[in-house]
């Protein structure tokens, strides 16, 4: 018997460091998967199509909000971001382990419908920092970059509705707190209960 799968969402404002940790997790950690969300916004240079996201256009997107198909979506910044919520239930009841990079409005509707969630948040180290890494990124001009500050600020105060929280002032520190976190939630009683059932009984009988 295996246990079900947890359902991790990993929230952060833009320049946090989410994307590079969960990709460094995933590497360390082979035996979970990132739910790759549906999305309306253009692919950035490097990106590849149902790798880093599903690029949809904004009809085919609707239609499948209108036909119940995402555990949760939102517009961010002008454009749209879903879970699909078969690929999540069915890779969760084989057992495996799921990570939603998600922001915190999303990561506030999946602990609706689904309580077991476990919640984590990466915040940067200071406002200069999280600064500094989005104009090194290249990737926006100044404007966009002060919305992303000014948005930023308010995301960050949502923290305290996670399970657990990351700063992520080093890199290799911070993976290695995030590995913690998954290695701790697989270890609860009810996780190892179902995991290791027949081992338990065999050494009570």
């Amino acid at each position: 018997m295996h246990s079900r799968g947890t359902l991790f969402t990993v929230s952060a404002p833009s320049g946090a460091g989410k994307t590079s940790l969960v990709e460094a997790l995933i590497q360390a950690m082979p035996d979970i998967q990132v739910s790759v969300s549906h999305t309306t916004r253009s692919k950035r240079p490097g990106e590849e199509d149902g790798v880093n996201y599903h690029f949809v256009t904004a009809e085919q997107f609707h239609s499948m909000a209108a036909n119940s198909e995402f555990l949760e979506h939102a517009e961010v910044f002008g454009n749209y971001y879903g879970t699909a919520q078969s690929w999540v239930e069915a890779t969760l009841k084989r057992g495996i382990d799921v990570i939603l990079e998600i922001d915190w409005q999303g990561a506030d509707q999946i602990r609706r419908l689904l309580p077991d969630t476990v919640g984590i948040f990466i915040l940067p180290p200071s406002r200069a920092t999280l600064e500094e890494r989005l104009t090194n990124r290249g990737q926006d001009d100044a404007q966009v970059i002060a919305a992303r500050m000014q948005k930023a600020i308010n995301e960050m105060s949502h923290y305290v509705e996670a399970d657990y929280l990351i700063i992520n002032e080093n890199f290799d520190v911070a993976l290695a707190d995030f590995q913690a976190v998954i290695r701790a939630q697989r270890l609860t009683l009810d996780n190892q209960q179902a995991r290791h059932g027949s081992q338990l009984e065999n050494l009570l009988s």
